[in-house]
């Protein structure tokens, strides 16, 4: 097992859901449910269903599309829609 990889997984993924609207669903129902357990179970469950279709989701593409290309564009893209967002929210203000 690769436990840099997973590391480096757990760390972005973590920042990534810090503070993102599935986070703040979660705790709105955890602060109106009667089992904070549930909520927990619940959303736990849905991350690790959603990771599981990344990871198949990322390995079929990875067949097709060779690993360095697709870092390179997933950057590009990352990178437009933050300069995007940017620039829309400057225009609004």
């Amino acid at each position: 097992m690769d436990f840099k990889l997973m590391a480096t997984t757990f760390v972005a993924v973590f920042l990534a859901e810090l503070g993102d609207k599935t986070q703040l669903a979660t705790l709105s129902f955890a602060s109106g449910g009667s089992s904070r357990w549930s909520v927990f179970l619940g959303s736990a469950a849905a991350l690790v269903c959603t990771s599981a279709l990344a990871v198949l989701g990322g390995e079929a593409v990875a067949r097709v599309v060779p690993p360095l290309l697709l870092k390179r564009v997933s950057g590009v893209a990352f990178v437009v829609i933050g300069i995007w967002v940017l620039v829309s929210t400057r225009a609004r203000a």
